[in-house]
């Protein structure tokens, strides 16, 4: 009988012992089970280059609310953390060690510049982290490692279609180029002048200029200007390429302006004004698109912010997009995900179809836009 109560109360202890585990375990585990999937959205928040990372902001906060207010991810909430890489390569390695060191960090969408993705990229690697980048289109960027993604298409491509248009649309043949000197600019310079050559165009004059510090570019426009071209292509941001079409046309020189899609910014418009008129620009998005999920996008992106988005919030909102497409199959797990992002084929985003081939690389159909009545228009599809 002893024996029986003896057992009866070694059980009974067994048993609040289990309940007091199951109690203290269960709350974290059901809070593990809603939690939250932690994604940074990294880019130029402030300076020079700013509206190109608040376009990156605006994008991913839209979309991370509507999926949310859906119920989430396999009913986890995404969390964005917005962080600044000020465009400079060493500012963005050192965000890479701070977002490879968190745990819960599961992506990056982001750097915006091939020069800071290209810095920020082995940190990512040996952490084994997802970096997407909406925007840099370095050809070397992806060759970084096995975990870099970009929804652009490199300069090896975008080069050769805008001196297609320069010389057999435009029936230009004197071309001089201005460029940034930056692992960016470089490479897009590099691509448009030989495809140029190669089409049989003669190059009159290829002058850099320093990101960020030069203001005054009358010099370089003067020796361009001696050289007689009947057109000059910018390898350029909006603020400079803005400052550069000001002071030509305070030189009273008259010369035709071709650029890359870098310049697809209604900052270009704002600061330049009647300057820009008539600069041509290559594209992977058009705002008047008729498409469903186009105007979609659109509509709800002024409804939010009272401005229509640009190409840099599209493809934002596209590479965000996909990371999620990627975790309701992956789950919030850093090498997963990278396996599931690799196997999206032909997504269907604002900024066309996407499928990211065996180096994780785009191939996206490109339009030419022309800034008419200063507005940015479809002048050739």
């Amino acid at each position: 009988m002893k024996k029986n109560k003896k057992m009866v109360l070694f059980v009974s202890l067994i048993l609040a012992f289990a309940l007091v585990v199951t109690g203290c375990t269960s709350k974290p585990a059901l809070e593990e089970a809603a939690g939250e999937i932690k994604i940074a959205v990294v880019g130029p928040m402030t300076g020079d280059s700013a509206q190109y990372g608040q376009a990156f902001k605006k994008a991913t906060e839209l979309l991370a609310k509507k999926v949310n207010e859906a119920g989430g991810v396999n009913g986890k909430k995404i969390k964005l953390e917005i962080v600044d890489d000020k465009n400079d390569a060493k500012e963005a390695t050192n965000v890479a060690q701070k977002l490879v060191s968190d745990q819960d960090v599961i992506g990056v969408i982001g750097h915006f510049s091939s020069t800071a993705s290209l810095a920020a990229s082995p940190i990512y690697q040996r952490a084994g982290l997802v970096e997407l980048s909406p925007t840099s289109s370095h050809p070397d960027f992806t060759s970084q490692g096995t975990f870099m993604f970009r929804n652009v298409n490199t300069q090896a491509i975008e080069g050769p279609i805008l001196a297609d248009f320069a010389v057999k649309d435009l029936q230009k043949k004197n071309i001089a180029v201005i460029y940034i000197n930056n692992d960016w600019g470089i490479t897009a310079k590099d691509n448009f002048v030989s495809a140029a050559e190669a089409l049989g165009a003669n190059i009159t004059a290829v002058e850099s200029f320093i990101g960020g510090q030069t203001k005054d570019f009358t010099p370089t426009i003067t020796k361009i200007k001696n050289t007689k071209p009947d057109l000059l292509f910018l390898a350029a941001m909006y603020s400079e390429t803005g400052m550069i079409a000001q002071q030509i046309k305070q030189l009273d020189y008259d010369i035709e302006l071709l650029g890359t899609s870098s310049l697809n910014n209604q900052q270009l418009i704002e600061l330049a004004g009647p300057a820009v008129e008539g600069l041509y620009l290559t594209n992977n998005y058009f705002p008047e698109d008729p498409s469903e999920n186009v105007q979609g996008f659109v509509q709800e992106f002024k409804e939010a912010y009272g401005t229509e988005p640009d190409q840099f919030a599209a493809v934002a909102y596209d590479s965000l997009d996909m990371m999620i497409s990627a975790l309701k199959v992956s789950g919030p797990d850093r090498a997963k995900l990278r396996d599931a992002l690799a196997e999206i084929k032909d997504y269907p985003g604002v900024t066309g179809k996407t499928t990211f081939n065996e180096n994780r690389d785009v191939l996206k159909d490109m339009i030419i836009m022309q800034i008419k009545d200063g507005k940015f228009t479809l002048f050739k599809k």
